[in-house]
């Protein structure tokens, strides 16, 4: 099993722990317009590490590189004196409107190749790979974690968040961030234990994970590079959103888009996009195919679900994809957002998908395999800049 040790993380030195105004989502799901907030709201918004542009000589990696260091001198950031875990909680409410939270705890997981004690669930793209790593190697700091579930029994209660939060934020969703240190020998050892029990999945930061072995085989074992920051939390419907990640297509034109994906699916003409659209595709087993004007429900047909790898829409998907070799295929969280894509021009098309369940990761995870990039986005994401992790 991996070993998961506390570690002295670096906070923003704020008034009363309150960060609103410098968190940010994880890298990949930021926008321009979304960075061009995000600055707005503070100067030193983590933006400009997790998402970094050039700044006067050198690359955008050099420049969140000296942007680090600078922060640390002028105080902007602090490290913790000693090391600790750290009980991260995130409360919102979810797409039917009832209040949920997601609590786990933060700390530096040992890296080591996925199989035993790692378990990823999702295969990767080398792009996002090689940005991550040139990050990596100019600041050596892990700046988001990646989100691992755990299976051990009892985890949940040694979670305890009854005190008052050493840093708190609410984000531009409305979704409230709360952070509390565990410096407590006994809680220390308790969560260490735990959290080691069981194989962790990688739920989310699958490319993250996979750089930081690549920069651990670059500069060496017997370091900070030899952890990574994780966040772990228990592997249960109700710790757990699992929300899908659509498909926006570029190259061809809606009809032979159609066209090859006719001989995979039945397509039924569903009505205008709208937000029962989840709910037309669950109660059709389908996905949907969103063109400029129309939108139709897709659902496989017996050939196309025998010839997936998994029982998964994305590789139901896949099938199909495959006869249309020249379309360019790009990620999209949020029914919503592909449908202003596809009415506005920057996508031709546009395929909604269902989440995979909690129960599909982990029997996926266990099973030695892994699902097809982008299927799974989990929900709420982590907070950059709630807690860093410096490798030195």
């Amino acid at each position: 099993m991996p070993r998961f040790e506390p570690f002295p993380g670096v906070l923003y030195n704020a008034e009363g722990g309150f960060v609103d105004d410098v968190i940010a989502p994880p890298y990949d799901v930021i926008s321009a317009e979304d960075r061009a907030a995000l600055l707005a709201r503070s100067d030193c918004n983590a933006v400009r590490l997790e998402l970094p542009e050039a700044e006067g000589e050198g690359s955008r990696y050099e420049a969140a590189a000296r942007l680090w260091r600078r922060w640390l001198d002028e105080r902007i950031l602090v490290q913790d004196d000693a090391a600790v875990f750290y009980i991260y909680r995130m409360g919102f409410h979810d797409e039917a409107g009832r209040p949920r939270q997601t609590t786990g705890i933060l700390g530096a997981l040992a890296l080591e190749p996925p199989g035993n004690g790692i378990l990823p669930h999702e295969r990767t793209t080398p792009k996002d790979k090689a940005d991550r790593l040139e990050l990596l190697r100019a600041t050596r700091c892990n700046l988001s974690p990646i989100w691992g579930l755990s299976t051990t029994e009892g985890l949940a209660d040694l979670l305890d968040t009854s005190g008052p939060p050493d840093a708190r934020a609410t984000d531009e969703e409305g979704v409230h961030h709360r952070l509390w240190r565990v410096s407590q020998p006994g809680m220390v050892a308790a969560i260490r234990e735990a959290v080691v029990a069981t194989p962790i999945v990688v739920a989310d930061g699958h490319h993250r994970y996979e750089v930081a072995l690549t920069y651990q085989a670059e500069v060496g074992a017997g370091g900070g590079q030899d952890f990574i920051l994780a966040f772990v939390v228990p592997l249960a419907d109700e710790e757990v959103t699992v929300r899908p990640i659509h498909r926006l297509l570029s190259g061809s034109d809606p009809t032979e888009i159609r066209r090859v994906l006719a001989p995979h699916f039945d397509l039924f003409d569903t009505g205008p996009l709208d937000a029962t659209i989840a709910a037309r595709m669950d109660d059709a087993g389908a996905l949907a195919l969103v063109i400029p004007g129309a939108c139709w429900l897709l659902r496989p047909t017996a050939a196309t679900v025998a010839a997936a790898s998994h029982d998964l829409d994305s590789s139901r998907l896949d099938v199909a994809l495959a006869d249309l070799p020249a379309v360019d295929v790009r990620f999209q969280h949020g029914w919503d957002l592909v449908g202003r894509a596809v009415e506005g021009g920057t996508a031709t098309a546009g395929v909604l998908l269902r989440p995979a369940t909690v129960a599909q990761i982990a029997a996926i995870s266990h099973g030695g395999e892994r699902m097809p990039p982008k299927t799974t986005f989990f929900y709420p994401k982590p907070r950059t800049g709630m807690v860093f992790r410096s490798l030195d």
